[in-house]
This record gives C-alpha cells, sequence and structure tokens, in this order.
C-alpha cells in the first residue's frame, strides 16, 4: 500500500496578503498523518480555534508529492495561490 503523507503547520504570518511567517522558528507542526482525510480534521480544528487571530494560518503539506516530482502539483501545495 502506497503511503501518503501530509503535514500539517501553521503560525503567525506577517501579512493577511501572503504566506511568509513572521517568525519562523515559532512555527506550529502540528503533525504528521497519514492521509489527507485525517491531515484535513486536524487543518479544520488548527484553522478553528485560532479564527479570530486574523495573521495566523495553517496548511497541508502533501510530503508524499516530495518523494515523486514528476507528480503534477496540486493548487493546495502552491502556498502563495
Amino acid at each position: 500500500m502506497t503511503q501518503r503523507l501530509h503535514l500539517v503547520f501553521g503560525g503567525e504570518l506577517i501579512s493577511t496578503e501572503g504566506t511568509t511567517f513572521k517568525d519562523p522558528d515559532n512555527i506550529h507542526i502540528v503533525g504528521m498523518f497519514p492521509n489527507y482525510a485525517t491531515a484535513y480534521t486536524a487543518w479544520k480544528a488548527e484553522a478553528q480555534r485560532t479564527v479570530d487571530e486574523a495573521q495566523t494560518r495553517y496548511f497541508i503539506a502533501h510530503i508524499h508529492r516530495l518523494r515523486d516530482e514528476d507528480q503534477p502539483g496540486s493548487p493546495t501545495e502552491e502556498l502563495g495561490a
């Protein structure tokens, strides 16, 4: 069975218009998840927990795609999209 690892992370951004972290040393690593569904659940919980913090954003990184560079990226991978 192929693993589809996903990393959920986030933190305070410099601007709501971008994706540059204000303090990269304090990025919150939520965790590594074995599939998109569990990663999404974790992402959603963190996003809802920080809903009142306008500059805070969480992301899902498709770690499994780092191993296969021939695989096309999706819009969720492009943090600037």
